[in-house]
């Protein structure tokens, strides 16, 4: 039965769904009262972003003259919201509708989804982890004032959102969850054979992202969820984080973080790239990676590129799945439980 008809017959449902509201309420209070800019960035673009290893929703913008021009669903509101740094916004958030194709709809993905952006001026990754602590921790206890962050419960299971929440390195992962040293994890032939020990099934065409993350979804994530705490866990590689700073101490790894939670990725986050001839750079390879991969091909955006050689201030940002929030602070097992219309039902998947 699809969700609107189960809310017909079931008035309880509303519940869930007044989530998302308190949510988004609660998110925008957040920011506004530090004085954060509210963008509202077009979702419609001629040129989206340049992830070699995420597929677009294609379109076509038609004028009454016959004039065509290639249109694109924004898979994230990012470069849109960093041309208006470099106007001067100053700190500023976004929620907004994204698109991702060629992902599967499951408990977790739906093609069509929230996401909340913010920009974070003259700092780095280490304040937004800071950041999404007190903004997770402030949703929870504005929902139900009688939370216990220590002993908070989601799908039966007691989690500790106590802060600060626990930090932990790609590199520090890899060794104690894996056993894999930071030089095995860096190199290709040797975590190519660390991971045929493993038993994993790779060979010679297999490429080192595909064996890094084999092992990251196998061996690091499920332990994450073990912990039954929040995580970040931060300095990916270098090749894992195209609009990243690289680190200044160490620049084979990158300023980004991920944060998890229940088993579910909430967030990720870079201390952002400004050098627009390193960055032009790096998307022109993301570009290669994108034919290589037989990913839909366009150009890179110069608008964006033209923005960061006018000047972009130091600044950290991240995404965050205002869905996935919503699955946890309604305690729902699926996205699909939080949306009124989910894509697997309005496209019978």
């Amino acid at each position: 039965m699809k969700n609107w008809k189960k809310l017909k017959e079931n008035q309880e449902l509303w519940k869930i769904h007044d989530v998302r509201e308190a949510v988004i309420d609660v998110i925008r209070v957040f920011f506004k009262r530090q004085d954060f800019r509210e963008g509202f960035t077009p979702i419609l673009v001629p040129v989206p972003s340049a992830e070699s290893n995420l597929e677009v929703f294609e379109t076509e913008l038609r004028s009454l003259k016959g004039d065509k021009r290639r249109g694109f669903l924004i898979m994230s509101p990012e470069y849109s919201l960093k041309k208006l740094m470099a106007a001067g916004s100053g700190n500023i958030f976004e929620i907004t509708k994204c698109f991702r194709n060629e992902e599967e709809v499951s408990e977790s993905h739906n093609p069509e989804f929230t996401m909340l952006e913010w920009y974070r001026i003259g700092t780095d990754y280490k304040t937004i982890m800071e950041d999404m602590e007190s903004l997770f921790t402030e949703i929870a206890v504005k929902l139900d004032a009688q939370t216990e962050l220590k002993k908070w419960k989601y799908q039966g299971e007691e989690y500790d959102l106590s802060t600060p929440w626990t930090r932990i390195s790609v590199a520090e992962a890899f060794e104690k969850y894996a056993g894999i040293d930071i030089e095995s994890l860096l190199d290709k032939e040797k975590l190519f054979f660390k991971a045929l020990e493993k038993g994993y099934m790779v060979d010679e065409k297999s490429t080192w992202e595909q064996i890094f993350y084999q092992i990251f979804f196998n061996e690091i994530e499920p332990r994450l969820k073990d912990s039954h705490r929040p995580i970040f866990v931060y300095d990916y590689p270098s090749s894992q984080a195209a609009l990243s700073r690289r680190k200044a101490s160490d620049p084979r790894f990158a300023e980004r973080f991920e944060i998890f939670l229940a088993g579910l990725e909430l967030g990720n986050c870079f201390s952002e790239l400004t050098d627009s001839t390193e960055q032009k750079s790096r998307f022109e390879q993301e570009m290669i990676l994108r034919k290589e991969r037989g990913k839909t091909s366009y150009p890179i955006d110069t608008e964006l590129i033209e923005a960061l050689e006018s000047g972009i201030p130091e600044s950290a940002g991240i995404a965050v799945g205002v869905d996935r929030l919503v699955m946890l602070f309604s305690n729902c097992a699926s996205i699909s439980e939080t949306m009124y219309f989910p894509a697997n039902e309005i496209f019978e998947l």
